[in-house]
């Protein structure tokens, strides 16, 4: 059975009693009735162990913790990294948002939020929670060897749990673009996702690598980054990217271009 948006149990962390009714409206209105209202950090995480949501909806700034300390104390619990995550927060520095896009998250809306997004991001959980694997007509999807590159451990971990979602099994894991050259020098890849941002070389050079110097102008390469300067990655679409998504992405898009540019490099 197909899972729908009226299927899902929401833990909606919100310390505002206002804000708490007023997204439970909008919830309601997609046909979300499963909603239980939390107001502190300590108390979702509880909640989280006691009883398991499909989708954790979270403010910024809590009692006792922010949106980054739950979902990271959340990525390294083994019985919590699994939830989809989803933040509703007014709060638009990149170094306090940053933090909880590199933990994958499903969405993060801004308040007041417009109720499209709002269903979109719930659709974007349902991928998380019940995926359809990927059909390919030239690869074997379990047989595909992937290299996913990410300085972030828990931005790393996000990135293989969607891959895998998607019947993708084999996957080797680099912390930069140093270390990933290493391994392009010893073993073959059918497809690369990797960062920007990253210590000892960034994605742009680890493109320009294996483009340039390694002459392999057909392997798809996918970046996955926060990066928002146009020309920065105006630069990384001339090095030879296959295609750039933001964090968060939406795994239905990332199944989409998966289908097309590895069926293209054939």
């Amino acid at each position: 059975m197909t899972l729908d948006i009226s299927d899902l149990a929401i833990l909606l962390v919100e310390p505002s009693s206002v804000q708490l009714k007023l997204i439970k409206n909008h919830l309601e209105v997609d046909g979300v009735n499963n909603i239980t209202g939390i107001q502190s950090g300590a108390e979702a995480l509880e909640e989280m162990h006691r009883y398991e949501p499909d989708l954790v909806i979270s403010s910024m700034y809590l009692p006792d913790m922010t949106a980054i300390d739950l979902v990271t104390t959340m990525r390294n619990d083994e019985s919590l990294v699994h939830i989809p995550f989803m933040l509703i927060s007014s709060e638009t520095r990149f170094e306090l948002t940053d933090p909880i896009r590199q933990a994958g998250v499903v969405a993060i809306l801004p308040k007041p939020f417009n109720h499209t997004d709002l269903t979109r991001a719930l659709r974007a959980s349902l991928e998380y929670i019940d995926p359809e694997q990927i059909e390919l007509d030239t690869y074997d999807i379990e047989a595909l060897n992937v290299l996913v590159v990410d300085d972030s451990t828990t931005a790393r971990r996000h990135i293989s749990r969607i891959l895998n979602n998607l019947g993708i099994e084999n996957i080797t894991v680099s912390e930069n673009g140093r270390e990933a050259v290493s391994k392009l020098n010893e073993n073959d890849f059918d497809l690369i996702v990797t960062d920007y941002n990253m210590p000892e070389m960034d994605g742009q050079a680890l493109i320009e690598y294996i483009r340039q110097d390694l002459g392999n102008t057909y392997v798809p390469i996918l970046m996955v980054t926060s990066e928002d300067d146009e020309s920065r990655l105006a630069n990384v679409h001339q090095a030879g990217v296959s295609a750039i998504f933001d964090k968060p992405f939406d795994p239905s898009n990332i199944k989409d271009v998966l289908y097309r540019v590895l069926e293209e490099a054939v």
